[in-house]
């Protein structure tokens, strides 16, 4: 079944999370690609679309599809995927990098590996790379800090040299991610302080911090220098962020406007529906 193209366009309406306004989801589906109309409108948050999500698309279909919808890239990529991304106009919003700095015995391998992430973006002129904390495994969190600056501070200045971001990434280790360190802001707003540099932030997935300190506003207006990249997902089950769960995507949207942020956010949920179905509604959602 070819799920990246589309046979016919429905209206699924819903009442929105407070019961005003309705969202109207289209039916991307599977025989008309040329027949994909484009959701965005007001444009002020820069969508994008995790990869690993759409594993039923291939990147052609995801891509083409994405581009019609109003996606301006797709999400956690590898450099082999870039020229297909240049094809339909799109860019990489997060590569793939390293992992585990908060581990000095990882550190050789994260960094040469966010390294060459960063010398593949800045070829061709993508933004961000991801980097993750690491699991505890016995090492306290004020030495995951120290170490993880150590290992940031080791790639902070070839980033800015190449105008890439290193964005280190909040999960929650209370459902997804047992042992995670980096599953509350302090810790990761205490790294990004104390390398200071402009070019390492954090990714801020609201579907995570919301199982860990919830609070997702407030803490996007008191971080909103410190934040590099967004991931979206609705609470619980990392599934659609319509009226089926319990965040309010639209506030949360128009607080990241608000910021002045100028970067992406990327839809990193496990679709229910027709995946291209759920994607639509989620940018049609989040277009504040």
């Amino acid at each position: 079944m070819n799920t990246g193209k589309l046979s016919r366009r429905v209206l699924i309406h819903g009442a929105s999370l407070a019961g005003a306004g309705v969202f109207a989801a289209r039916v991307l589906a599977r025989d008309t690609a040329a027949e994909i109309k484009r959701v965005v409108k007001k444009g002020r948050i820069n969508q994008s679309a995790s990869r690993w999500c759409y594993r039923k698309l291939s990147l052609d279909e995801l891509c083409e599809a994405g581009a019609k919808i109003g996606l301006k890239g797709i999400d956690l990529l590898k450099p082999d995927d870039f020229p297909t991304l240049k094809k339909y106009g799109l860019v990489c919003t997060m590569t793939s990098g390293g992992g585990a700095v908060n581990d000095k015995a990882k550190h050789d391998q994260a960094i040469a590996s966010i390294h060459a992430a960063i010398e593949a973006n800045a070829e061709y002129g993508f933004p961000n790379v991801i980097a993750m904390s690491g699991n505890r495994n016995g090492i306290p969190d004020d030495v995951g800090i120290e170490n993880a600056v150590a290992a940031l501070k080791q790639v902070a200045l070839f980033a800015e040299q190449k105008k890439v971001s290193v964005c280190i990434e909040y999960l929650n280790s209370k459902v997804d991610h047992k042992g995670y360190m980096f599953d509350n802001m302090a810790w990761g707003v205490e790294v990004c302080t104390r390398v200071g540099s402009p070019n390492v932030k954090i990714l801020y997935d609201i579907y995570h911090a919301q199982i860990m300190e919830g609070d997702i506003i407030r803490t996007i207006q008191t971080h909103k220098d410190l934040i590099g990249h967004y991931h979206t997902g609705g609470n619980p089950g990392r599934h659609e962020i319509d009226e089926t769960q319990e965040l309010y995507y639209p506030a949360i949207m128009r607080a990241i406007a608000e910021t002045g942020f100028t970067g992406y956010v990327a839809h990193e949920f496990v679709p229910t529906r027709d995946p291209l179905t759920s994607l639509a509604q989620a940018v049609e959602i989040c277009d504040v």
